[in-house]
């Protein structure tokens, strides 16, 4: 029998993964220009970073609504833990992420572009804030486009407002964001179609790092998206892997998103 306590990490990690993923990945940085310079002098096979940004973004992924099912793996230095999760998106407004285990749901959270909401059922605890608040929580600057982008296998962030190094390694180009000393990010593309295939942010001082790899890319009417989402956080308090694989998915269906918190919960107040 799975102790409570260790079902309660897991889905409060699992629920909200992709927002303490970030807390690590979306340090600001000073939005400056692309440089193109010297891209007359590259090799036919090389682009220079603005190209390959611009077309990473040719892959616009289009659609109203997107419902995936999911399933769902936690691990971390005392546990592993397989769950469900059902992550419903209506595009820029809002997304709700279902975490069952055998079938019964134990959390859910509700993020728009101004409120995160989240509640788990074991515990009976919930949290209602805004991007200001979690931030606040967890010590970073987040907001909602970088938790979509997140999902949807595109770079966490706006790759035309950085100032990027490229390289090429094989087939994969390398672009690498050094604006921040102590922050560095660097996101893989492959070379044909562009998409992420990897993304890295280290903290120097404060000795942690996370990776975000994405595989198995499927090809629908309306986007490329991939089937696994392999997210790893190495830190000192230890280290932590969550594995989303995407079962089915299926685009611009009408979708509800319901969420309420049960009666009687209490409420995670952030000082």
């Amino acid at each position: 029998m799975i102790k409570n306590k260790i079902v309660n990490g897991t889905v409060r990690a699992l629920v909200l993964c992709v927002a303490t993923s970030l807390t690590f990945m979306s340090c600001k940085t000073k939005a400056i220009a692309v440089s193109a310079s010297n891209e007359t002098v590259k090799e036919a096979n090389y682009m220079s970073a603005k190209k390959i940004i611009e077309k990473h973004y040719d892959n616009k992924i289009q659609f109203s609504t997107l419902y995936i099912k999911s399933n769902a793996r936690y691990a971390d230095d005392k546990q592993t833990q397989n769950v469900t999760a059902e992550i419903k998106i209506k595009k820029d407004e809002q997304i709700l992420v279902s975490i069952r285990f055998l079938g019964i749901t134990m959390a859910k959270a509700l993020i728009t572009p101004t409120a995160v909401n989240y509640y788990e059922k074991i515990g009976g605890k919930y949290f209602e804030g805004d991007f200001s608040s979690l931030s606040q929580w967890l010590g970073t600057d987040l907001d909602y486009g970088k938790i979509q982008n997140m999902l949807l296998g595109e770079a966490i962030d706006d790759l035309t407002k950085g100032k990027y190094l490229e390289s090429l390694l094989e087939q994969t180009y390398k672009l690498d964001d050094a604006s921040n000393k102590n922050t560095k990010k660097s996101f893989f593309l492959d070379a044909n179609r562009f998409l992420v295939e990897k993304q890295e942010i280290t903290q120097t001082a404060e000795e942690r790092m996370i990776k975000v790899a994405y595989a198995d890319s499927k090809v629908y009417d309306q986007a490329i998206l991939p089937s696994k989402i392999l997210i790893n956080t190495i830190q000192k308090k230890g280290n932590t892997e969550i594995n989303l694989e995407y079962n089915s998915v299926s685009f611009n269906e009408e979708l509800s998103f319901p969420y309420s918190v049960p009666k009687g919960y209490k409420r995670i107040i952030i000082k």
